[in-house]
């Protein structure tokens, strides 16, 4: 049996907590490979709306098992929290969730870090989501981390002191003070307690070696879907750097983040909305920051799942998109926020650059600091209310068009266009 992936083709958001939890009812397992709580997978189903940013989106589903991989970081207090709420939903957490030994922990100075290297970037700085990702990446690197195995050492106290006073000291090399600091409204001595009272929760929670875990129940012939956070233009080798995240969010990341390797690798799905969005700083070449992004970010109601934060929105990125597919090695695409576009008389889609005065159709090295100018193709919008459909024969036939028009030009075709927020708002081709 082979590891099926499904990740973002975009820069984030791009709806993969609904797929996921569509499509968990055909998985037995479903791990995280990636990323940490940077991440916001927005569920939603029975009129109630759930954001996970560390466990799995399969959480949902009673019969899959969860995996946290060891590629994945964790921020104790986060973590808590989000078993909290779903525990007060009765949504169940026992057996049906593992954690790899192996995944490393955010300390609470992490988060400070974070927030003193963008404070020190000024104008330069690149939109951190503030969670602390970067810096415990960096550690992590530089063979300092903390890991989920470390915990119940006797010397666990003393590992923890010692990476502390290292980022204290960084943060007063900044010409810092770390004493007027907050985290979430905390001062780091209140943090820190909160950290370590949710301890308990990790825990509680089954420990595994999870490369052996996962390669062994592949030999089962069990059921693997790997889930990514953030989005592939993010990814800290091949996206619009330095505007990106600091793990690998495209299919190889898979093999790092959980132990797997190549061949091992099943379907690869990849997710796109019907437009684009992006979080932060960074190049964004089909941004409309106009009046038509306006009615993209009110009608999608784009605002960051984790740091609500409004959107830039715009129009897809035809060029953006091979790219990712190329690198991923997509054999299905999933639509989402097809919806979004319900009420709109023309879409367009950027199809080439215009670049050092010559039309290309790839990225090129200089783009993350020189602009891109879009050239567009324009489509006549449907113009209806798709919300309520889900058999593939009701689509709306300029809406089939732009879809045809997706798959000839990136060679793939869609497996499911999404219509909505709920996870019956789902149609399959």
């Amino acid at each position: 049996m082979k590891a099926d992936i499904l990740l973002g083709l975009q820069w984030g958001d791009e709806g993969k907590g609904k797929i996921v939890d569509v499509l968990a009812p055909r998985y037995e397992i479903i791990t995280r490979f990636q990323g940490g709580p940077n991440a916001g997978h927005t569920i939603e189903f029975d009129n109630k709306k759930f954001i996970l940013h560390t466990i799995p989106s399969g959480i949902f589903n009673p019969d899959t098992i969860n995996i946290i991989g060891n590629g994945v970081i964790i921020d104790p207090y986060i973590f808590n929290r989000e078993i909290e709420n779903l525990r007060s939903h009765h949504i169940q957490i026992g057996d049906n969730l593992l954690i790899s030994r192996k995944a490393h922990l955010i300390l609470p100075t992490h988060r400070m870090l974070d927030a003193a290297y963008e404070h020190a970037k000024g104008n330069a700085k690149i939109g951190s989501t503030l969670k602390g990702i970067g810096p415990t990446y960096t550690d992590k690197t530089a063979r300092l981390g903390v890991r989920i195995g470390n915990i119940d050492r006797q010397d666990f106290l003393q590992l923890y002191q010692e990476l502390k006073q290292r980022h204290l000291t960084i943060i007063q090399s900044l010409g810092l003070d770390y004493h007027n600091f907050q985290i979430e409204g905390f001062t780091l001595e209140d943090y820190e307690e909160k950290w370590f009272s949710s301890m308990d929760s990790i825990k509680a929670i089954r420990k595994i070696d999870s490369e052996y875990f996962i390669n062994q129940c592949l030999n089962n012939n069990k059921t693997v879907l790997a889930e990514g956070a953030q989005g592939t233009m993010l990814d800290i080798d091949f996206g619009s750097y330095p505007f990106v995240t600091s793990s690998n969010t495209i299919t190889a990341g898979v093999c790092t983040g959980l132990g797997i390797a190549p061949s091992k690798v099943g379907e690869v799905f990849g997710i796109v909305k019907a437009y684009a969005t992006r979080v932060g700083s960074g190049p964004f070449p089909t941004e409309q920051d106009n009046e038509e992004g306006k009615k993209l970010r009110e009608y999608g109601h784009e605002f960051g799942s984790t740091t609500g934060r409004p959107r830039r929105c715009g129009w897809l990125d035809i060029v953006a998109l091979k790219y990712a597919i190329m690198l991923n090695g997509v054999t299905k695409l999933f639509m989402t926020k097809a919806d979004v576009l319900n009420t709109f008389p023309s879409i367009k889609a950027g199809v080439r650059y215009n670049y050092a005065g010559q039309q290309i159709e790839h990225i090129p090295f200089e783009a993350s600091y020189e602009k891109l100018e879009p050239v567009y193709k324009e489509f006549k919008g449907w113009q209806s209310d798709i919300s309520g459909i889900r058999n593939s024969a009701e689509i709306p036939a300029r809406l089939a068009d732009y879809i045809s028009f997706i798959e000839k030009e990136v060679n793939v075709k869609f497996g499911i266009i999404s219509v909505g927020p709920d996870r019956n708002q789902t149609i399959i081709l």
